[in-house]
């Protein structure tokens, strides 16, 4: 029998995390974000009782958290228009930084034209996410994991060098 989960425990270990991935899916949309990141938790709690503990509870909540933004998107393609990325979602840096801040807006904006799962994938691998949860997370092998993450890593590269 599994260890009854915390919910308040969940949502401290995971509220950023899901949050800022709910903003890459949203451009920056913090609106959006907040909503969807909610939408999120509202399942957590939900459906807590259901948690199998096949998987670590993170994998979990993040595996709810990718299906209801790509949900959140499929939903409103027709009424949601991509925002642009807002400054304060792109760089804690101090606005003396210009370059730095050019080069983030770029590569985000690059990470808008991705495909949903390719972004989820990159997200994913920007909060530093170990490969073994983000293959768990998108039902794929280790190895096919590692594969995808070059190629999108190489047309971001491609993408912010235009």
């Amino acid at each position: 029998m599994n260890k009854p989960l915390d919910f308040e425990v969940l949502y401290t270990a995971h509220q950023s995390s899901v949050y800022r991935l709910c903003l890459g899916y949203f451009g920056g949309n913090k609106p959006k974000a907040d909503e969807v990141c909610q939408e999120v938790f509202i399942k957590v709690w939900k459906y807590m009782d259901t948690f199998e503990g096949k998987s670590q509870a993170g994998t979990w909540i993040y595996r709810i958290a990718v299906n209801t933004c790509l949900n959140a998107l499929r939903s409103s393609k027709k009424s949601f228009k991509n925002v642009p990325i807002q400054d304060e979602f792109l760089s804690p840096v101090e606005h003396e930084h210009t370059d730095d801040e050019a080069r983030l807006k770029s590569m985000y904006s690059c990470i808008e034209k991705l495909n949903p799962k390719d972004r989820t994938l990159i997200l994913l691998v920007l909060e530093q996410e170990p490969y073994e949860k983000i293959s768990e997370i998108m039902g794929l092998s280790e190895n096919n994991l590692r594969v995808k993450i070059h190629r999108i890593k190489t047309k971001l590269s491609k993408c912010v060098h235009l």
